[in-house]
């Protein structure tokens, strides 16, 4: 590993480790040990709030060297030039690990500290409880579906992620892609042990994995997806360099990368899919039903059970058909709701026929959306966006769209990567409400701007809680009414098949993993109450069951933003300001939904406060 700390980091991860007597300087884990042992020893010789802001950066410092993608994606510099290791004896080490931040907080005073620094202070605390929670649960084993694995992460992160100005930039790709073999390697060993304990995803969900894997075995080197850096070396790397750089991965590519993926490509097909489990529910795992309930709790951040989220599922779902109902009658449809759902998915002048147009599409309507943020924010990011294709070998079987942050120091945009395969189910209907979600003001915004708060720490930075995030994204999509969207019926239609999908998630990710019900049964429920197209039904019930708990945070999340702004505008009345409300709810970053609410409560009577003041001080003579 190498010695040299990242930038990003300053000075004090150094200091620290430099202070602890003794260091055994062979894994991250001997480092963040020593220096939890320094910290806790200089408890009452250092203030609170000192040893706490070092913590925080110990500790990010030791994320960092044990999961160097993550360093990539921020930006931080010196360790571009290899791969998490996912050997059984790192996750074990690691495990053990998750002992310390509980340990060297237990040493610091919280009652010492500023109300800034004790949010901080609980912050970090939950999240190191929530993962000794976790702890007991095998999620290393099952580290690939039709959704993420490495036949995902390397071609995007060599393609599009890593750095690729400087000589040296193409030097760690090149290191990286060197150390693709092992990580294949570790990767297939962890499938084999969850082979033999039985934690693999349903096997209903994996038929398109061998062919995602199999779309990475070009052989040509000016074609390859995982070369795709050297298809544009800049002229700033001198001719020379970048021919030998050229060579020498084109050789890798040959000799190493390319086999390892074919090892894995067969392992997929002749022995890990046609072993891995028939069950769907998370439950049917070892300690299954624990593992949903934490997923669960960990996703939406409540106490709510899978029964009672079921239930809001089912009112939700309720109210929405209520009001599609209505919307389709503006259209002058006269058949019922099902009649009207075929009607979308099947008219061709609700389709492009091109995968070019589709894409185009999509950047005109976040060409509109951008200048209409301002009127509803009061502090927006400096890091732009794009919109671009999302990678064609995984397409088949992901959503509509992703976004994927950005990094100033990094130098690289946020991206809304729209899915340009089977454009004849992309319905137009509903593009408005997908830009607004991934790009602004959903998440390019929302995670954007926490990026660039000066005083967080970086584990909220760049860390945050599910409701949060897709419940803002959810919530941003409603937010298009007063920007200027959804003024065709069809596209309002649009707006509320995407808040029905999400209203459907809380009922067949429940239903799945806690009720007993069927694939079939979900993909009908689904496919009864929301206009979209079958194929991306399907696709959307294998994402819940492959990732337990994670669909149910949007609604629940987005429950919670309309229930605030409704708070605040009826207590403040005239005084409202949605701009302040807005800055208010994104200015701490990502929080916890309980954590948010009290915060904006807190707002609140501030709000209240300054106004009466200011009514007092203009009624004194």
């Amino acid at each position: 590993m190498s010695a040299r700390v990242p930038a990003l980091l300053g000075l004090g991860v150094l200091v620290a480790l430099l202070w602890a007597p003794g260091i055994a300087l062979g894994t991250p884990s001997d480092s963040f040990r020593a220096g939890v042992e320094s910290l806790i020893a200089e408890a009452g010789k250092t203030p609170e709030r000192a040893r706490l802001r070092r913590l925080f950066d110990l500790h990010w410092d030791y994320l960092l060297q044990e999961f160097p993608e993550l360093a990539t994606e921020v930006g931080a510099t010196g360790l571009n030039d290899r791969w998490t290791d996912v050997s059984a004896a790192a996750v074990a080490r690691r495990k053990a690990d998750l002992d310390l931040p509980v340990k060297a907080l237990a040493a610091i005073d919280r009652t010492k500290l500023a109300l800034r620094d004790a949010l901080d202070y609980d912050l970090f605390k939950r999240q190191a409880e929530a993962q000794l929670e976790g702890r007991r649960f095998p999620w290393e084993l099952m580290p690939l579906n039709q959704l993420w694995g490495i036949h995902h992460s390397v071609p995007q992160m060599l393609g599009d992620q890593m750095p690729a100005r400087t000589a040296a930039d193409y030097e760690a790709i090149v290191s990286r892609l060197r150390g693709a073999r092992a990580l294949v390697d570790q990767t297939i060993a962890a499938m084999r042990e969850g082979l033999r304990r039985g934690v693999t995803p349903p096997k209903i969900t994996l038929g398109s994995v061998v062919a995602q894997t199999d779309a990475l075995l070009v052989e040509d080197p000016a074609k390859s997806p995982l070369l795709t850096a050297f298809q544009k070396i800049p002229e700033t790397v001198p001719a020379a360099r970048r021919e030998a750089l050229k060579v020498e991965a084109a050789k890798l590519l040959k000799e190493q990368t390319l086999p390892a993926f074919r090892r894995l490509r067969d392992f997929l097909a002749t022995e890990y899919v046609p072993r891995c489990r028939e069950s769907l529910a998370a439950g049917a795992l070892p300690d299954g039903q624990a593992w949903y309930a934490y997923r669960v709790a960990q996703s939406t951040t409540t106490r709510l059970t899978p029964k009672q989220i079921h239930e809001i599922g089912l009112d939700e779902v309720k109210q929405i058909r209520a009001e599609m109902e209505r919307v389709m009658r503006a259209t002058g449809f006269t058949q019922d709701l099902a009649a009207f759902f075929e009607f979308l998915r099947a008219d061709p002048r609700f389709f492009f026929s091109r995968p070019e147009d589709l894409l185009a599409g999509y950047r005109e309507i976040a060409k509109r959306a951008d200048p209409e943020v301002i009127k509803l924010f009061g502090r927006v990011p400096r890091l732009p966006y794009g919109v671009v294709p999302m990678p064609a070998h995984t397409a088949a079987s992901r959503p509509a769209g992703a976004y994927d942050a950005g990094s100033l120091a990094a130098g690289r945009p946020g991206y809304f990567r729209a899915n340009l395969s089977a454009v004849e189910t992309r319905p137009r209907w509903e593009m408005e409400a997908l830009v607004l979600h991934e790009a602004v003001p959903g998440h390019h915004l929302q995670i954007a701007l926490a990026q660039e708060q000066p005083d967080l720490p970086s584990f909220r930075k760049y860390g945050g809680y599910e409701a949060f995030g897709e419940g803002w994204a959810l919530y941003a999509e409603t937010l298009g009414h007063e920007m200027g969207f959804y003024t065709d019926p069809y596209s309002h239609f649009g707006a509320l098949n995407y808040q029905m999908w999400r209203a459907v998630r809380l009922v067949v990710d429940t239903g799945i993993h806690a009720l007993g019900w069927s694939r079939q049964q979900a993909i009908d429920y689904f496919k009864a109450n929301s206009a979209k197209p079958e194929r991306e039904i399907v696709v959307e019930i294998d994402r819940y069951i492959v990732s337990p708990g994670q669909a149910l945070a949007y609604k629940i999340g987005q429950r919670k933003f309309l229930e605030l702004r409704e708070r605040a505008a009826r207590e403040l009345g005239a005084r409202f300001d949605l701009r302040a409300f807005h800055d208010a709810v994104l200015t701490e970053g990502s929080l916890p939904l309980d954590v948010l609410e009290a915060r904006i409560d807190g707002w609140i009577a501030q709000r209240k406060a300054s106004a009466a003041s200011s009514a007092r001080g203009r009624a004194t003579p």
